[in-house]
């Protein structure tokens, strides 16, 4: 039996009771990377000068980490309830305080932060607590918070996106039609902003779920006919790759040319510009597929499976410790850069930065607040051994 046929047949995916939806490990590899792409972006972006037209053409495709969070986001919480009524009242109860305490708790500590180490300077106690509220609102206390304050809002409309979604049915593509010519309009309108239209009020939007409504759609419509996309992309693992390759360096060739008709690098590297959108549906596409045949081979038990199921249990943890790490190595910066210079700064950084926060995480999950600082339950101590 080959591969693909493995995958056909059995999706890797394992049936749990409960009437659970099963648990399927392709998720898993597929999240892992969506963050170790994270960490490498903002690495990126704190090594290297915002004029710099090569990082800069590294950050480029690493911005799909946003819009795959949130398919991601959609797909999951379609499929494990597209098999059962959701009750409003007790879904918010169930899910919005896995996000909303590490949220108050994390915007809360960087505000702090911010204002120890003088990155925000308020002048007064009344000018802070105002900041204060206004970071909790826009989610604006660090540039990750903002991800957490968008998925509160994906579970706040989530009952009405499932009755969307089963009173359409059979016209799901029309859905996605109208949700992907609105997510053109959105991103129009953030690039190319209309006279009038201040670059606060852009700014604002990030925090919204506006630029992230169709990735979050086309997650919950993907796992709303999760076996026939399932078993499509196991037929077209190379059609994918190919489709990879071929927009990654259309991608390329676009932000370079922009940059050559005299936009600052950093601008043509927005993550929102319109020209990112094929590329953002091909590399989700793309992952899924190459996770799909990852999970077809997976042995339990084995280390490669352990050492995926243990970073995907962190993953979030990592996510929300990752620039607090970042930030903390910020002073050494300068003197990797002297000695080792570009690009072996980045990698260094990079490495430091994976390190000290599962380092950090260690800790943090061993403490008694760890479902708020972590957003996952306290593991055991770690026991001295004699």
């Amino acid at each position: 039996m080959t591969t693909a046929q493995a995958t056909l047949e059995t999706p890797a995916r394992v049936t749990r009771p409960g009437g659970k939806a099963p648990y399927l490990h392709q998720i898993d590899l597929f999240r892992l990377v969506t963050f170790a792409c994270v960490i490498l972006i903002h690495v990126v972006g704190a090594t290297n000068y915002a004029s710099d037209a090569g990082a800069n053409a590294v950050e480029t495709p690493l911005h799909f980490t946003r819009e795959a969070f949130f398919a991601l986001t959609g797909f999951v919480l379609v499929f494990q309830n597209r098999g059962r009524e959701v009750a409003a009242g007790d879904f918010w109860r169930r899910r919005l305080p896995l996000v909303a305490t590490p949220y108050l708790a994390w915007s809360m500590f960087f505000w702090a932060y911010g204002l120890v180490t003088g990155e925000q300077q308020p002048g007064s106690l009344e000018a802070s607590m105002r900041l204060l509220l206004t970071d909790l609102v826009t989610g604006g206390a660090w540039y990750h918070l903002y991800f957490l304050l968008v998925t509160m809002q994906v579970y706040l409309l989530f009952p009405v996106l499932m009755k969307l979604l089963r009173a359409t049915e059979g016209k799901h593509k029309w859905l996605l039609l109208g949700s992907g010519v609105a997510q053109v309009g959105v991103t129009l309108f953030m690039t190319y902003q209309p006279f009038g239209v201040s670059y606060e009020t852009i700014t604002h939007l990030y925090g919204t779920i506006l630029p992230y409504q169709f990735y979050t759609l086309s997650g919950a419509v993907v796992a709303m006919h999760f076996e026939t996309v399932h078993a499509w992309a196991g037929r077209h693992r190379l059609l994918l790759g190919g489709a990879f390759v071929a927009v990654l360096a259309g991608t390329e060739w676009y932000y370079f040319r922009t940059v050559h008709s005299g936009t600052f690098p950093q601008v043509a590297s927005d993550p929102f510009q319109p020209y990112l959108i094929p590329w953002f549906l091909t590399v989700i596409a793309a992952i899924y597929a190459f996770a799909t045949r990852w999970a077809a081979r997976r042995r339990e038990g084995s280390r490669g499976a352990r050492l995926v199921s243990w970073a995907a249990n962190r993953s979030f943890s990592i996510f929300l410790v990752h620039p607090l790490a970042l930030a903390l190595l910020g002073p050494a910066i300068p003197h990797v850069a002297e000695r080792f210079g570009a690009p072996w700064l980045s990698v260094i950084i990079y490495l430091a930065t994976i390190v000290l926060t599962v380092l950090i995480v260690e800790v943090l999950r061993r403490l008694p607040g760890s479902r708020a600082l972590t957003g996952r339950p306290r593991l055991a101590p770690v026991k001295a051994t004699a």
